[in-house]
Protein backbone atom coordinates (compact mmCIF):
# COMPACT_ATOMS: atom_id res chain seq x y z
CA UNK A 1 0.00 0.00 0.00
CA UNK A 2 1.24 3.18 -0.94
CA UNK A 3 0.35 6.83 0.29
CA UNK A 4 1.76 10.31 -0.68
CA UNK A 5 2.23 12.49 2.32
CA UNK A 6 2.01 16.18 1.20
CA UNK A 7 3.45 19.46 2.76
CA UNK A 8 1.57 22.56 4.73
CA UNK A 9 2.14 26.24 4.45
CA UNK A 10 1.87 28.23 7.66
CA UNK A 11 -0.45 31.54 6.70
CA UNK A 12 0.62 34.20 9.22
CA UNK A 13 2.35 32.79 12.50
CA UNK A 14 2.26 34.78 15.73
CA UNK A 15 3.96 33.76 18.88
CA UNK A 16 1.67 34.71 21.66
CA UNK A 17 3.93 33.62 24.85
CA UNK A 18 6.38 30.70 26.34
CA UNK A 19 4.83 28.40 27.97
CA UNK A 20 5.49 26.65 31.84
CA UNK A 21 7.16 23.54 30.46
CA UNK A 22 9.07 25.49 27.62
CA UNK A 23 7.26 25.16 24.46
CA UNK A 24 5.19 28.42 22.88
CA UNK A 25 2.10 29.35 22.68
CA UNK A 26 0.85 29.88 18.89
CA UNK A 27 -1.74 30.80 16.12
CA UNK A 28 -1.69 30.24 12.58
CA UNK A 29 -3.64 28.79 9.89
CA UNK A 30 -1.96 25.46 8.01
CA UNK A 31 -3.02 25.21 4.73
CA UNK A 32 -1.85 22.10 2.75
CA UNK A 33 -0.24 22.41 -0.49
CA UNK A 34 0.51 19.75 -3.54
CA UNK A 35 4.36 19.09 -2.33
CA UNK A 36 4.51 15.44 -2.11
CA UNK A 37 6.78 12.63 -0.21
CA UNK A 38 5.78 8.79 -1.17
CA UNK A 39 5.27 5.99 1.63
CA UNK A 40 5.05 2.49 0.98
CA UNK A 41 4.31 -0.14 3.61
CA UNK A 42 4.09 -3.77 2.90
CA UNK A 43 4.50 -6.99 5.01
CA UNK A 44 7.69 -8.63 5.42
CA UNK A 45 9.53 -11.57 7.56
CA UNK A 46 11.24 -8.70 9.67
CA UNK A 47 10.98 -5.19 10.35
CA UNK A 48 12.60 -2.89 8.34
CA UNK A 49 12.98 0.94 7.34
CA UNK A 50 14.90 2.47 3.76
CA UNK A 51 14.41 5.66 2.11
CA UNK A 52 15.43 7.23 -0.84
CA UNK A 53 15.57 10.96 -2.35
CA UNK A 54 16.80 13.68 0.67
CA UNK A 55 18.78 11.92 3.75
CA UNK A 56 16.88 11.59 6.95
CA UNK A 57 17.74 9.82 10.17
CA UNK A 58 16.09 6.54 10.15
CA UNK A 59 15.85 4.98 13.87
CA UNK A 60 14.52 8.43 14.56
CA UNK A 61 11.88 8.94 11.46
CA UNK A 62 8.27 9.74 12.67
CA UNK A 63 7.05 6.66 10.02
CA UNK A 64 9.11 4.40 12.34
CA UNK A 65 8.04 5.75 15.57
CA UNK A 66 4.40 5.83 14.53
CA UNK A 67 4.70 2.26 13.87
CA UNK A 68 6.23 1.69 16.62
CA UNK A 69 3.34 3.18 18.23
CA UNK A 70 0.34 1.19 16.45
CA UNK A 71 2.42 -2.03 16.93
CA UNK A 72 2.56 -1.57 21.05
CA UNK A 73 -1.13 -1.33 21.06
CA UNK A 74 -2.21 -3.46 18.19
CA UNK A 75 0.52 -6.29 17.80
CA UNK A 76 1.22 -5.66 13.67
CA UNK A 77 3.07 -8.04 11.83
CA UNK A 78 6.95 -7.10 10.81
CA UNK A 79 6.48 -4.54 7.84
CA UNK A 80 8.95 -3.17 5.53
CA UNK A 81 8.70 0.72 5.35
CA UNK A 82 10.47 2.85 2.26
CA UNK A 83 10.06 6.37 2.17
CA UNK A 84 10.67 8.24 -0.80
CA UNK A 85 11.76 11.94 0.98
CA UNK A 86 11.34 14.79 -1.81
CA UNK A 87 10.06 17.42 0.66
CA UNK A 88 12.98 19.24 2.42
CA UNK A 89 13.90 18.96 6.02
CA UNK A 90 14.03 22.13 8.18
CA UNK A 91 11.78 24.01 5.45
CA UNK A 92 8.44 24.35 7.74
CA UNK A 93 6.81 22.78 5.72
CA UNK A 94 5.90 19.75 7.78
CA UNK A 95 6.97 16.91 5.49
CA UNK A 96 8.40 14.84 9.21
CA UNK A 97 4.96 15.70 10.46
CA UNK A 98 3.21 14.42 7.81
CA UNK A 99 4.72 11.26 6.19
CA UNK A 100 4.33 10.26 10.70
CA UNK A 101 0.61 10.97 10.52
CA UNK A 102 -0.08 9.40 7.10
CA UNK A 103 1.65 6.16 8.11
CA UNK A 104 -0.75 5.97 10.95
CA UNK A 105 -3.91 6.40 8.63
CA UNK A 106 -2.14 3.78 6.03
CA UNK A 107 -1.56 1.29 9.20
CA UNK A 108 -5.57 1.91 10.11
CA UNK A 109 -6.54 0.92 6.58
CA UNK A 110 -4.15 -1.38 5.85
CA UNK A 111 -4.39 -3.83 8.82
CA UNK A 112 -8.08 -2.66 9.02
CA UNK A 113 -7.75 -1.46 13.25
CA UNK A 114 -10.95 0.88 12.55
CA UNK A 115 -9.51 3.85 14.42
CA UNK A 116 -11.72 6.56 14.54
CA UNK A 117 -10.18 10.27 13.23
CA UNK A 118 -10.62 11.40 16.65
CA UNK A 119 -8.05 8.35 17.65
CA UNK A 120 -6.00 8.89 14.70
CA UNK A 121 -5.70 12.24 16.28
CA UNK A 122 -4.67 11.52 19.80
CA UNK A 123 -1.94 8.85 18.35
CA UNK A 124 -0.70 11.37 15.88
CA UNK A 125 -0.19 14.27 18.65
CA UNK A 126 2.75 11.57 20.54
CA UNK A 127 4.47 11.94 17.27
CA UNK A 128 4.43 15.97 17.39
CA UNK A 129 2.61 19.06 17.98
CA UNK A 130 2.43 19.36 13.77
CA UNK A 131 1.34 15.58 13.26
CA UNK A 132 -2.60 15.81 14.09
CA UNK A 133 -3.07 18.51 11.12
CA UNK A 134 -2.23 15.99 8.41
CA UNK A 135 -4.84 13.45 9.92
CA UNK A 136 -7.70 15.85 8.92
CA UNK A 137 -5.51 17.34 5.94
CA UNK A 138 -7.50 20.68 5.50
CA UNK A 139 -7.10 24.17 5.96
CA UNK A 140 -7.70 24.76 9.85
CA UNK A 141 -6.74 27.93 12.20
CA UNK A 142 -4.57 26.59 14.96
CA UNK A 143 -3.58 27.52 18.52
CA UNK A 144 -1.66 26.49 21.52
CA UNK A 145 1.21 24.18 20.30
CA UNK A 146 -0.51 23.87 17.01
CA UNK A 147 -2.63 20.72 18.61
CA UNK A 148 -5.76 22.85 18.99
CA UNK A 149 -7.87 23.02 15.86
CA UNK A 150 -10.85 25.28 14.48
CA UNK A 151 -12.21 25.60 11.28
CA UNK A 152 -11.51 28.58 9.14
CA UNK A 153 -13.30 29.77 5.70
CA UNK A 154 -10.54 30.25 3.94
CA UNK A 155 -10.01 29.24 -0.01
CA UNK A 156 -7.16 30.26 -2.30
CA UNK A 157 -8.48 27.95 -5.03
CA UNK A 158 -7.98 30.17 -8.36
CA UNK A 159 -4.60 31.38 -7.14
CA UNK A 160 -1.10 30.28 -7.94
CA UNK A 161 0.96 29.50 -5.14
CA UNK A 162 5.03 29.17 -5.46
CA UNK A 163 6.95 27.26 -2.41
CA UNK A 164 10.85 27.42 -2.59
CA UNK A 165 13.87 26.05 -0.69
CA UNK A 166 16.24 27.95 -0.51
CA UNK A 167 18.69 25.23 0.78
CA UNK A 168 19.29 26.86 4.37
CA UNK A 169 17.85 24.25 7.13
CA UNK A 170 16.34 25.92 9.99
CA UNK A 171 16.20 23.89 13.30
CA UNK A 172 12.85 24.50 15.14
CA UNK A 173 15.36 25.34 18.48
CA UNK A 174 17.64 27.85 16.44
CA UNK A 175 14.42 29.44 15.01
CA UNK A 176 12.92 29.82 19.10
CA UNK A 177 16.26 30.87 20.19
CA UNK A 178 16.36 34.55 19.42
CA UNK A 179 12.29 34.95 19.41
CA UNK A 180 10.45 37.40 21.72
CA UNK A 181 6.92 36.25 22.27
CA UNK A 182 4.40 39.14 21.61
CA UNK A 183 0.30 39.51 21.47
CA UNK A 184 -0.58 40.42 17.88
CA UNK A 185 -2.06 43.79 17.24
CA UNK A 186 -4.75 42.10 14.94
CA UNK A 187 -6.84 38.92 15.45
CA UNK A 188 -5.36 36.66 12.88
CA UNK A 189 -8.35 34.46 12.18
CA UNK A 190 -10.74 37.66 11.25
CA UNK A 191 -8.24 38.97 9.45
CA UNK A 192 -7.55 35.88 6.95
CA UNK A 193 -11.46 35.48 7.27
CA UNK A 194 -12.59 39.18 5.97
CA UNK A 195 -9.07 40.70 4.32
CA UNK A 196 -8.57 39.63 0.41
CA UNK A 197 -5.69 37.98 -0.22
CA UNK A 198 -4.13 40.85 -2.21
CA UNK A 199 -4.55 43.02 0.82
CA UNK A 200 -2.46 40.72 3.04
CA UNK A 201 0.78 41.98 2.86
CA UNK A 202 0.68 44.75 5.32
CA UNK A 203 -1.30 42.93 7.17
CA UNK A 204 0.04 39.38 7.93
CA UNK A 205 3.53 38.07 8.88
CA UNK A 206 5.73 35.55 10.82
CA UNK A 207 7.10 36.27 13.90
CA UNK A 208 9.90 34.09 12.51
CA UNK A 209 11.16 36.49 9.45
CA UNK A 210 12.90 39.40 11.75
CA UNK A 211 15.67 36.97 12.66
CA UNK A 212 15.50 34.53 9.40
CA UNK A 213 18.80 33.48 7.04
CA UNK A 214 19.55 36.49 4.63
CA UNK A 215 18.69 33.99 2.08
CA UNK A 216 15.22 33.86 3.10
CA UNK A 217 14.47 37.48 3.61
CA UNK A 218 16.41 37.69 -0.08
CA UNK A 219 13.91 34.99 -1.23
CA UNK A 220 10.55 36.93 0.15
CA UNK A 221 11.56 40.07 -1.99
CA UNK A 222 12.10 37.94 -5.21
CA UNK A 223 8.42 37.19 -5.34
CA UNK A 224 6.98 40.47 -4.63
CA UNK A 225 9.41 41.53 -7.35
CA UNK A 226 7.94 38.48 -9.36
CA UNK A 227 4.61 39.90 -9.08
CA UNK A 228 2.86 37.69 -6.01
CA UNK A 229 0.08 40.01 -4.03
CA UNK A 230 1.36 37.95 -0.94
CA UNK A 231 4.65 36.25 0.16
CA UNK A 232 5.66 34.47 3.48
CA UNK A 233 8.44 32.61 4.98
CA UNK A 234 6.21 29.04 6.23
CA UNK A 235 6.60 27.72 9.70
CA UNK A 236 9.72 28.14 11.61
CA UNK A 237 11.76 26.90 8.83
CA UNK A 238 12.90 28.76 5.52
CA UNK A 239 10.89 27.70 2.51
CA UNK A 240 9.61 31.09 1.40
CA UNK A 241 5.96 30.55 -0.36
CA UNK A 242 4.05 33.41 -2.66
CA UNK A 243 0.39 33.38 -3.47
CA UNK A 244 0.01 34.97 -7.30
CA UNK A 245 -3.12 35.89 -8.93
CA UNK A 246 -1.79 34.37 -12.56
CA UNK A 247 0.63 31.94 -13.28
CA UNK A 248 4.42 33.46 -12.65
CA UNK A 249 7.00 33.72 -14.54
CA UNK A 250 9.90 33.28 -12.86
CA UNK A 251 13.47 34.70 -13.17
CA UNK A 252 15.52 32.44 -10.53
CA UNK A 253 15.77 28.73 -9.87
CA UNK A 254 16.56 26.73 -6.89
CA UNK A 255 17.02 22.69 -6.73
CA UNK A 256 13.87 22.45 -4.63
CA UNK A 257 10.97 24.54 -6.01
CA UNK A 258 7.08 23.69 -6.60
CA UNK A 259 4.56 25.59 -8.26
CA UNK A 260 1.29 24.57 -8.46
CA UNK A 261 -2.44 25.69 -8.16
CA UNK A 262 -3.51 25.85 -4.48
CA UNK A 263 -5.82 23.87 -3.79
CA UNK A 264 -8.74 23.04 -0.94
Amino acid sequence: MIVFPNAKINIGLNVVAKRPDGYHTIESCFYPVPWYDALEVIEADSFNFTSTGIDIPGETNSCVQAYALLQADFGLPPVHIHLHKNIPIGAGLGGGSADGAFMLKLLNDKFDLQLTGSKLTEYAGKLGSDCPFFIRNKPVFVKGTGDVFADITLDLQGFYLVVVYPQVPVSTPQAYQNLVPAKPQLNLKETLESVPVTAWRDKIGNAFEKNAPREVRQLKQQLYQAGAVYASMSGSGSAVYGIFKTQPELTFSFPHIVEALARN
